[in-house]
C-alpha cells in the first residue's frame, strides 16, 4: 500500500509538472513572434524540436582563445580549484627548471656553485709565456666581461706589432699583431650545447681542441668531467689542460702577467690590496651576485632580503663616486673592474628580467629620485639624462671611454649590450618562457659612448696606477 501510494503520488506530481510547464510555454509563446516551420523538426509532447546540427563555423578572426578551459569546466569544477591546480603544476615545473639552472637552498635562495680549476699564471706548472694561454669568453656573461676588461686594460689580447721578433716577420707582408693571450667568443645556445649553454659558432670556432661546445673542452681537459661547464675558462695550449675557470683568479693572473708590449699599468697595487679585498667582497655578494640572487630567488622572502642588500650597496657605491673619480680614489683598480659589468647591464637586463627594477642607473625610475644635471652630463628624465644614480652613470661612461694605447680592442669592444640583452631574454626560459625580448634600453639609449662623462681625461696612464707604484 505504501508503495502504490508513493507511485500514485509521483504520477500526480509528474502530471502536474507537465501541465505547469505546458502552461508556462504557451504563456511565453504568446509574446514571441511566430516562425515558419523549420525542416527536420519533430513534435515531442507537443513541443516543436529539431535535430541537433553542428554550429556554423565562424570566420577566422585570428584570435586564439586556447581551449576555453574555464568556460567548459566552470559547471563541474569551481574556477578557484582549477586555477590553483594549474598554478601548482606550473610552479612545480618551474621549480624543477630553476633548480637545474640555479641551485637553490631550502629557503629558495640561489647558491652559486664552486669552481673546479684554480690555477694561476706564474705558478711552476703555468709559466708566464706569450701565446700559451687561451680564453673562452661569452658576451652576455658578466664574469667573462670582467676578464675581458682586465685583458684589454693590460694589453694582452692585441699587443703592438713591435713585439714580433724581426726574424719571425714575413716580409714583404706587414707584421701581424701578437696576442699574448688568445680568445674565442662563445655563443649562448642551450639547445645546441650538450651541457650548460655555451657552444662554438662557425665565425669563431675552437682553435685549441676543435670542440663543438664548451662541455667538450672540459671533457677533453679532464675526461669524465661532471661539474658545471662555465665560462670564463682559461686553458694551457701547450699542456692542453684547464688552468682556471674562476673569473677573479683569471683577472689577477692577467694583471700580474707582464710581457713585452703590455701596458705599463696595474689593477691591484700592493698598498691597496686590503681595501680592494674588502670592497670586492661587498661588490660580489650584494651586487654582482646580488642581481642573480634576486632573479633566481624562488621565494618572496629570499628575493626581498637580497633586494634590500642590493640597493643599499648601490647607494654606498654612489656615495663613493660622488666624492672620488673611482671607487678607491682617483685611479681605477680591480674593484672598478668587478663592478662595471653589472652596472652596464642593470637597466637593460637585470632590471626587467631579474626584477631589479626599483631604480635605474642611467635613467630616472621615479621623479622623486631624479637628479637634474649633476656629474652625469645631462638632465631630466630618460636614459640619456641623469637618473637615480648619476655618479654611477658618469663613472660607467668614464670607464667605457678609456683609450688603451696601441690596441685595436678598447673597453667599448668588450660588450655588445644589445646582443647580451637578447641572449638573457631568449635563453633563460624559466624566467621568460615566451622568449620575448625587451625592446630596451638599448646601448644607444644608455649613451655610453657619445655622452661625455666629465670626470677627467681618457688616457689609460692618467687613469690607472703605474706598475712601478707600491
Amino acid at each position: 500500500m505504501q508503495q502504490a501510494s508513493a507511485g500514485s503520488s509521483k504520477s500526480t506530481v509528474l502530471k502536474s509538472s507537465r501541465t505547469s510547464f505546458s502552461l508556462r510555454s504557451h504563456a511565453v509563446g504568446a509574446f514571441l513572434p511566430r516562425r515558419a516551420p523549420i525542416r527536420g523538426r519533430e513534435a515531442i509532447h507537443g513541443i516543436p524540436t529539431r535535430r541537433a546540427s553542428p554550429p556554423a563555423a565562424l570566420p577566422d578572426s585570428g584570435i586564439r582563445k586556447g581551449t576555453s578551459l574555464l568556460e567548459w569546466t566552470n559547471k563541474v569544477l569551481p574556477q578557484g580549484q582549477l586555477v590553483n591546480g594549474v598554478k601548482q603544476g606550473w610552479r612545480l615545473a618551474w621549480l624543477a627548471m630553476m633548480q637545474e639552472l640555479a641551485p637553490q637552498t631550502a629557503k629558495g635562495q640561489y647558491s652559486r656553485p664552486q669552481y673546479t680549476f684554480n690555477g694561476h699564471i706564474g705558478d711552476a706548472q703555468f709559466p708566464s709565456e706569450s701565446g700559451r694561454y687561451h680564453l673562452y669568453l661569452g658576451n652576455a656573461c658578466p664574469w667573462c666581461h670582467r676578464v675581458a676588461l682586465a685583458a684589454v686594460i693590460r694589453g694582452h689580447l692585441v699587443a703592438p706589432t713591435a713585439t714580433v721578433p724581426p726574424q719571425q716577420r714575413q716580409l714583404p707582408q706587414p707584421p701581424q699583431p701578437l696576442q699574448h693571450v688568445t680568445l674565442t667568443r662563445l655563443e649562448d645556445d642551450p639547445t645546441r650545447a650538450r651541457r650548460g649553454g655555451w657552444v662554438f659558432g662557425a665565425a669563431d670556432p675552437d682553435p685549441v681542441f676543435r670542440a663543438t661546445d664548451l662541455w667538450e673542452v672540459y671533457d677533453t681537459c679532464q675526461p669524465g668531467f661532471r661539474g658545471r661547464c662555465t665560462a670564463p675558462l682559461m686553458v694551457d695550449r701547450v699542456r692542453r689542460v684547464a688552468v682556471c675557470n674562476e673569473s677573479a683568479e683569471i683577472v689577477r693572473s692577467l694583471d700580474e702577467m707582464h710581457l713585452p708590449g703590455c701596458t705599463d699599468v696595474q689593477l691591484r697595487p700592493r698598498h691597496l690590496v686590503e681595501q680592494i679585498e674588502q670592497l670586492n667582497s661587498k661588490i660580489y655578494s650584494a651586487i654582482n651576485n646580488g642581481v642573480y640572487r634576486s632573479g633566481f630567488a624562488t621565494t618572496q622572502e629570499a628575493y626581498d632580503a637580497v633586494q634590500a642588500e642590493l640597493w643599499s650597496a648601490l647607494d654606498e657605491m654612489e656615495a663613493r663616486l660622488q666624492s672620488s673619480r673611482f671607487l678607491l680614489g682617483d685611479r681605477l683598480t680591480e674593484s672598478d673592474v668587478w663592478l662595471f659589468p653589472t652596472i652596464v647591464r642593470l637597466d637593460a637586463v637585470y632590471g626587467p628580467l631579474f626584477k631589479c627594477c626599483r631604480r635605474r642607473i642611467f635613467g630616472a625610475a621615479s621623479s622623486s629620485r631624479a637628479i637634474n644635471g649633476g656629474s652625469g652630463g645631462g638632465g631630466g628624465d630618460g636614459f640619456g639624462g641623469a637618473g637615480d644614480y648619476p655618479a654611477l652613470a658618469a663613472w660607467a661612461r668614464d670607464i667605457w671611454q678609456i683609450k688603451v694605447p696601441g690596441s685595436r680592442l678598447q673597453i667599448s669592444d668588450t660588450l655588445d649590450l644589445d646582443a647580451a640583452r637578447s641572449s638573457y631574454f631568449r635563453n633563460l626560459f624559466p624566467l621568460n618562457p615566451g622568449g620575448v625580448v625587451a625592446a630596451g634600453p638599448t646601448a644607444a639609449d644608455l649613451r655610453l659612448q657619445d655622452l661625455p662623462a666629465g670626470r677627467g681625461g681618457t688616457a689609460l696612464q692618467e687613469i690607472c696606477y703605474p706598475r712601478h707604484s707600491t
